[in-house]
């Protein structure tokens, strides 16, 4: 049953991407920019609702009471596809940073470039770092919007190891604006590289935010010190659920360590 929903799921997921980039095209395009937002909010809330329905897995995001008006930044852990659809329908005009090649798929190139995402050469990282910063600074002072950036850059299994960039230090040092950790291990329901999808219910966490102007050594401490204890937590709560999803090595390692840092 499980394969059959993971297929069913993934086959039906990408069809909705598909139908309703075409259907709603003329909309789209047609529209101001903060109007045509509602296609891909839209877009995400299917999905999340197709996920649910079809796979198993509801989604319950809370701490949204921490999200700062105007412009912040989002910091989410990256373990799954799901934490790159999940957040940005509860945001008022969010900001990806996205590889350049991205944006040459016929569609959907077209609509990332409507939303005025932030395209990078990943060839070079100084050079990458320096186009963000500066065109993120462009938009901000066009609009307050919310810049997502994942500080461990690719996806990473639940419980594994903490691998943070630097680069989310200096965007945080140049653009002057607060920083929200979030929390979840979606890794448990939506793994990477795999199509099996577990049902159960992902939850994830907006936690306080981290005010501007701190010291860069101060910052990143806070930043994985807080985005770790509040993963460590979730993890727990999955694997104590009544029907947990399996655990992968790196989460079956990771909470027998904090078993351990229990019990002592």
């Amino acid at each position: 049953m499980l394969l059959i929903r993971s297929l069913a799921f993934n086959f039906v997921f990408y069809v909705n991407l598909i139908v309703q980039m075409i259907l709603w095209t003329p909309y789209y395009f047609l529209s101001p920019r903060h109007r045509a937002w509602f296609v891909p909010k839209f877009w995400s809330r299917t999905s999340m609702w197709l996920y649910d329905k079809i796979a198993g897995t509801k989604s319950e995001i809370t701490g949204q009471e921490n999200l700062p008006e105007g412009s912040f930044i989002l910091a989410p852990k990256h373990q799954s596809f799901w934490d790159a659809i999940a957040f940005f329908p509860l945001l008022q005009d969010p900001i990806y940073i996205l590889k350049r090649e991205l944006t040459w798929i016929p569609f959907f190139g077209w609509y990332i470039l409507k939303m005025r995402m932030i395209p990078v050469d990943r060839g070079s990282r100084s050079k990458a770092l320096k186009a963000v910063v500066a065109a993120t600074k462009q938009e901000l002072a066009r609009n307050p919007r919310q810049l997502i950036i994942y500080p461990e850059g690719t996806r990473r299994a639940p419980g594994d190891e903490p691998a943070y960039k630097y680069g989310i230090v200096e965007i945080y040092a140049q653009l002057g604006i607060p920083v929200v950790p979030v929390a979840h291990v979606a890794g448990l329901y939506w793994p990477r590289r795999k199509f099996l999808r577990y049902p159960g219910t992902i939850k994830a966490r907006f936690l306080p935010p981290i005010p501007p102007g701190l010291d860069k050594q101060e910052f990143m401490e806070r930043l994985i010190g807080e985005t770790e204890a509040a993963c460590d937590q979730l993890l727990v709560e999955a694997s104590n659920a009544p029907n947990p999803p399996p655990m992968p090595p790196t989460a079956v390692k990771r909470l027998s360590e904090l078993a351990s840092d229990t019990s002592a």
